[in-house]
């Protein structure tokens, strides 16, 4: 049993992971995806944010290394309380607590903070037939670090941002990188679009874009060889080296059972008053799948929102505590002097 439960694992929830342990609450975090960071890891791990304070600049993936080292610090012993890997389908509630719900386990806590983000989301697989086998071996639906492509033939399918910004981080490491897109028309950065132009006009080869083209067979026993493209206007086909595959299709997301839980939800948001209450006792929301009136969505109202429901659901569950903690440098959690 915790005090408090996270649904999300993105810079939101990682946030009030650690504002919980800052209040003295026992707390766990549950996210859909494997790895903690949300949107920040599966989209974008390599670009920088400057919009968060304290950092000029910093990388997605160091601002989720910050934020996990943060929460850490009340877990030293037991290691982060983090559930992976786990998609939430349902609540229960019961005996003065609920229960959430996994495919695999289930989670009793006196109260729930929803900082899920745009909702449980998954990458768009590729829709051949004959791909599906080669998802995991060779087929990467997630991208972590270029490093894990250096020296490799890359092949990148899609014609939006994630593709473009893979192929001009991954030109540096890989031994080539080839964007592969149904048609002449992106939906990314035009910077990014002129730059992996730009690579793909030099004389070395190393990146090459082949518009009106799509997947027509993977080549290999064991592992991935090689592609064969198919011009889907001539229906010519060319063979193309290939030791990975990177589907950059988008993600297809949704609430889930969020839908049935008697929140209030409008246009697959949740709709929060300045408390962060979300119409059902005990359980909060923050971050980027809340809206109020004059809301942003930005990482950095998503810290003090999560500040913001934490101190609510602290309130709630011990309705001794104060909801102000008052100021972190005063705090005893911490080793200084509580005036």
């Amino acid at each position: 049993m915790r005090d408090l439960t996270i649904i999300g694992g993105g810079p939101t929830g990682l946030f009030a992971l650690f504002y919980a342990g800052m209040r003295g609450a026992s707390a766990q975090l549950i996210d859909a995806l494997p790895e903690l960071g949300g949107q920040l890891t599966a989209l974008y791990p390599e670009k920088y944010i400057f919009d968060v304070a304290g950092f000029p600049r910093v990388l997605a993936k160091d601002l989720v290394k910050s934020l996990t080292e943060q929460a850490l610090q009340f877990h030293r012993e037991t290691g982060l309380p983090a559930h992976l890997g786990q998609r939430v389908i349902g609540l229960e509630e019961g005996d003065g607590h609920f229960v959430l719900v996994t495919e695999t386990d289930r989670f009793p806590t006196r109260s729930v903070v929803i900082a899920a983000g745009i909702g449980a989301f998954r990458p768009r697989r590729l829709p051949q037939e004959f791909t599906g086998k080669w998802y995991g071996r060779g087929i990467h639906a997630l991208v972590s670090t270029p490093e894990a492509y250096r020296d490799k033939h890359v092949v990148i399918v899609g014609g939006g941002d994630s593709a473009f910004d893979w192929s001009a981080q991954l030109r540096a490491t890989a031994r080539s990188v080839t964007l592969v897109h149904r048609s002449d028309r992106f939906r990314a950065h035009a910077a990014t679009v002129a730059e992996v132009h730009a690579a793909a006009a030099e004389a070395d080869g190393r990146v090459a874009i082949h518009t009106f083209h799509e997947l027509d067979a993977i080549h290999g026993d064991e592992k991935v060889t090689g592609v064969r493209l198919r011009d889907v206007k001539s229906k010519t086909t060319r063979d193309v080296p290939a030791d990975v595959v990177l589907p950059m299709l988008g993600y297809v997301s949704d609430l889930g059972a969020l839908l049935e839980w008697g929140l209030n939800i409008e246009k697959d948001e949740i709709v929060v008053n300045s408390q962060m209450e979300t119409g059902r006792p005990g359980i909060y929301a923050a971050g980027d799948i809340t809206t109020y009136p004059g809301k942003l969505k930005l990482i950095a109202s998503g810290f003090g929102e999560a500040a913001t429901a934490v101190n609510q659901a602290v309130h709630w569950v011990y309705p001794e505590k104060k909801v102000a903690p008052g100021h972190s440098s005063n705090l005893a959690i911490f080793g200084q002097k509580d005036e």
